[in-house]
């Protein structure tokens, strides 16, 4: 079974369905046969490599706000974070683009560290690290054993760009407006930073949906598992 995220590390929705989902599977037996696949959605491609803006100005030009009023928001939002165990600080966060750090949790993920997605999340929205800062990816994926001089060679290059591109690509496909985006085992979905319980009911009912299937044949081929 599969479940893939379309995500953008600057969207504190996106970190806190992250949390919700790790929640939901550690409720689940046998979650470790589960693969979780993070799917790359900028939110800005456009945004600079360069911190140009702070946080309360930003959301209040975007969504027409007074900057107390912007900053009441961005509370709200951080709340909802600390909630699920997350130290929330969405009002310090330094705003860059986040093409690189997508480009790099595709390589881990490659590489099989898909411990990466969490530390990068950690460091934007906690940290208040920039995430277009080679030097803030390249400690972050030693943090995760990952090969220095790969990694070196992938943020000097256009490497996994392709990849970051076909997901959005996809995403556009699918009609994907806005994330988190859940897609459950390519059956079910599940918009916005849901609830924890919404998020393990969706993945149940696809278990035993999927179960009771049994082996089938079909044009594709056959099933032979669950």
């Amino acid at each position: 079974m599969k479940i893939e995220i379309y995500s953008d590390y600057a969207c504190p929705f996106c970190y806190i369905g992250e949390k919700r989902l790790e929640k939901a599977l550690a409720a689940i037996p046998d979650a470790d046969k589960i693969e979780v696949v993070f799917k790359s959605f900028e939110l800005d491609p456009t945004a600079s490599k360069n911190v140009v803006s702070n946080t309360v100005d930003r959301f209040a030009e975007k969504y027409g706000l007074s900057k107390t009023e912007a900053a009441d928001r961005i509370e709200q939002i951080s709340l909802m974070g600390r909630r699920e165990g997350i130290d929330f600080k969405y009002a310090t966060t330094q705003y860059t683009n986040t093409f690189d750090a997508l480009r790099l949790t595709k390589f881990a993920q490659d590489k099989g560290h898909t411990e990466i997605i969490g530390k990068l999340f950690d460091a934007y929205f906690t940290k208040n690290l920039e995430l277009a800062d080679f030097d803030v990816l390249k400690k972050i994926a030693a943090e995760c054993g990952l090969d220095s001089n790969e990694v070196a060679e992938v943020l000097n290059s256009d490497k996994y760009a392709a990849e970051v591109r076909a997901d959005e690509r996809e995403a556009a496909m699918l009609g994907i407006h806005g994330v988190p985006f859940f897609i459950i085992g390519e059956k079910y979905t599940l918009s916005g930073a849901q609830p924890t319980q919404i998020i393990k009911q969706a993945i149940e009912d696809y278990i035993s949906e999927t179960a009771l299937d049994g082996m089938t044949c079909g044009p594709n081929g056959c099933r032979f598992d669950g």
